[in-house]
């Protein structure tokens, strides 16, 4: 059974990993070019690497970063490219890296959910000074180390606390 397989940004397939010397002339680069999905950053960050790694692994890296837009949206992806370029990191582990907080910056902080609220006021009110000038005092003992205190004793002689 043959499979219609939709085409993504510019993924390499199992030939391109095996071979990456068949990236600068493949169809797929030429059509990802033409659609804007391979950017003059990946031409940049890829022209880096092959000068820091020689054109095979050089290549490879790219490659392991184009597999990177599996996981990560394109925009986060060119940002990673463009950081990592910027401080001369040119593996494909610290494009992952920038392009994550990339997303992580574009989304934000996430919140816990917070449970709903019984009354109209969603923060809780202090008391009025009225109130606490009012209260009974607390007559609860202080709180006591005490009982950790024979711990202490119990150290050997042999094994001083650092």
């Amino acid at each position: 059974m043959v499979l219609n397989r939709v085409p993504r940004d510019i993924e390499p397939d199992e030939e391109l990993v095996r071979e990456p010397g068949a990236l600068p002339g493949a169809t797929a680069l030429d059509q990802a070019r033409a659609a804007g999905r391979f950017t003059p950053m990946h031409d940049a960050w890829w022209e880096a690497a092959v000068k820091a790694h020689g054109e095979r692994d050089g290549t490879r890296a790219l490659i392991e970063v184009l597999l990177l837009s599996r996981h990560l949206p394109h925009e986060h992806l060119v940002t990673g490219l463009a950081a990592a370029l910027k401080t001369g990191a040119l593996t494909a582990d610290a494009v992952a890296l920038e392009a994550r907080k990339a997303a992580d910056a574009d989304t934000g902080p996430e919140e816990p959910p917070q449970p709903p609220s019984t009354t109209s006021q969603t923060a809780i009110a202090p008391l009025p000074a009225a109130v606490r000038t009012n209260l009974p005092p607390d007559k609860r003992p202080l709180p006591s180390v005490a009982p950790y205190d024979q711990l202490l004793r119990l150290r050997r002689p042999d094994h001083p606390t650092p």
